[in-house]
């Protein structure tokens, strides 16, 4: 194994990364396997990396390699690995559980409750090579590509949303058409939802959810959302809001376009407190609201598998673009500028 890689890593606590090819290789441990990287994806935690906003620092540990969706080849395994070897094409889990604690030990993993995240408390996949426990590795179907393989882990996060309750048959309003807001659009539609509102405040993304076979896209801020669900749903409102958004008044919105009975699923991350009344919006409403992050270890990773197997979802419009990892500089610009999609990196 060579000594040294090519790879971005944040070196210092302002704006930016930096491209190295000199850095360290990393070292397995006993229970870890060593990952030529083959692709590797942008997500919106890396985002908050390089631009150094207060998620990162509150926990990076500087000079670091960040970013953890990825997919490549297992090189290398440590002596208590069991269940990969050598050659093993692999997708990356990004939560580290400590597999002792109550929730590791009835079957939630991916809420642990000593989780570690990869790319942010140990280092990432921006990088040839990444070191990780055999409990972050998810084996990759021969018929799916590296690229693809390298957004199985926001998509996880897609399919945890839209099936954490019934959607079959359901009317269903997406907020925020980010890379994982679309698809969850493509997830919804291809698990039998009848009708699929989208919501965005950027065109092209809106474009791309009409791709991924939303029925209806409506730009947030000026078309009236309210007014159209209702018509298009009797008065009634949808059965099911997911928000992937994040964003205080599109959350609020969402109360307003659900039903009576309905589901409100949460998976965005807000960055400062909602207010909500919760009289009309959850209690007289008797509405279900539920959080949901991550990815269920690893059922969902089961579930992202099958239904790109079986033709009925397809993730490609969601790819935004491809660089070779020494323009990482281009490709965060696009995402700053409202570029549609995820962002892959081939290092």
């Amino acid at each position: 194994m060579i000594g040294v890689m090519k790879g971005i890593i944040k070196e210092k606590p302002e704006v930016g990364a930096a491209y190295r090819d000199n850095l360290p290789v990393p070292e397995v441990r006993d229970n870890e396997m060593l990952v030529r990287v083959k692709a590797t994806a942008i997500c919106g935690t890396d985002m908050h990396i390089y631009n150094w906003e207060k998620y990162a620092q509150e926990r990076l540990k500087l000079p670091m390699v960040f970013g953890h969706e990825f997919a490549g080849d297992v090189v290398k395994v440590g002596s208590m690995v069991k269940n990969f070897k050598i050659g093993d094409r692999v997708a990356g889990e990004t939560h580290i559980p400590c597999n002792i604690c109550y929730q590791c030990q009835t079957g939630n993993k991916h809420i642990c409750e000593d989780m570690k995240i990869i790319g942010v408390h140990t280092p990432g996949s921006f990088a040839e090579y990444i070191s990780i426990p055999e409990d972050c590795a998810w084996r990759l179907d021969d018929s799916l590509s590296y690229e693809t393989g390298s957004i199985l882990e926001p998509m996880g996060v897609a399919v945890h949303g839209v099936l954490s309750g019934e959607i079959g048959g359901k009317t269903i309003a997406i907020y925020g058409c980010g890379p994982i807001g679309l698809m969850a659009v493509g997830t919804a539609a291809a698990c039998g939802a009848s009708q699929i509102f989208a919501m965005d405040v950027f065109e092209k993304k809106l474009e791309v959810a009409k791709k991924m076979r939303a029925d209806v896209v409506l730009k947030s801020g000026q078309d009236d959302v309210v007014k159209t669900v209702l018509d298009a749903t009797y008065g009634r409102g949808v059965d099911v809001v997911l928000d992937y958004s994040g964003n205080a008044k599109a959350i609020q919105e969402g109360f307003k376009i659900l039903q009576k009975g309905g589901r409100f699923t949460m998976v965005g991350l807000p960055n400062s407190p909602v207010e909500l009344d919760l009289s009309e919006s959850i209690i007289y409403k008797e509405a279900h609201v539920n959080g949901s992050t991550g990815r269920l270890m690893y059922e969902t990773w089961w579930q992202c598998s099958e239904l790109l197997k079986s033709g009925k979802l397809d993730i490609k419009p969601v790819i935004g673009g491809i660089y070779p990892i020494k323009d990482y500089e281009k490709a965060f610009e696009a995402l700053k500028n409202g570029a549609p999609g995820k962002m892959i990196f081939i290092p």
